[in-house]
């Protein structure tokens, strides 16, 4: 299964959610997460309810959520943060692709 159209619309979705840049050059998926890790790293910096909303919509598991900002090192919750969105948005990607 090509996987770059599941990654384009799995970028939408954090771009919509995070007001992420646009992606002008080829799609990079390093480069989507590390500018999804740098949203949230702000968000966890000045707006923790307004991330912890983000993830509630996005649907990210309560107990994924919970791991991560209890058992993460603290320089790395960010990151981790950032993977596990990465992975919620490419599954619902995937799952619209399948079914559309």
């Amino acid at each position: 299964m090509d996987q770059e159209p599941v990654l384009h619309t799995a970028y939408q979705l954090a771009q919509k959610q995070f007001e992420l840049p646009e992606l002008k050059e080829a799609f990079d998926e390093e480069k989507a997460i590390r500018l999804l890790t740098l949203a949230v790293r702000d968000l966890l910096d000045k707006d923790l309810e307004k991330l912890l909303n983000i993830c509630y919509r996005i649907d990210l598991s309560e107990d994924t959520l919970k791991q991560i900002l209890h058992q993460s090192e603290p320089d790395s919750v960010a990151s981790d943060l950032a993977k596990a969105l990465w992975e919620r948005q490419k599954q619902k990607a995937e799952i619209w692709k399948k079914y559309s």
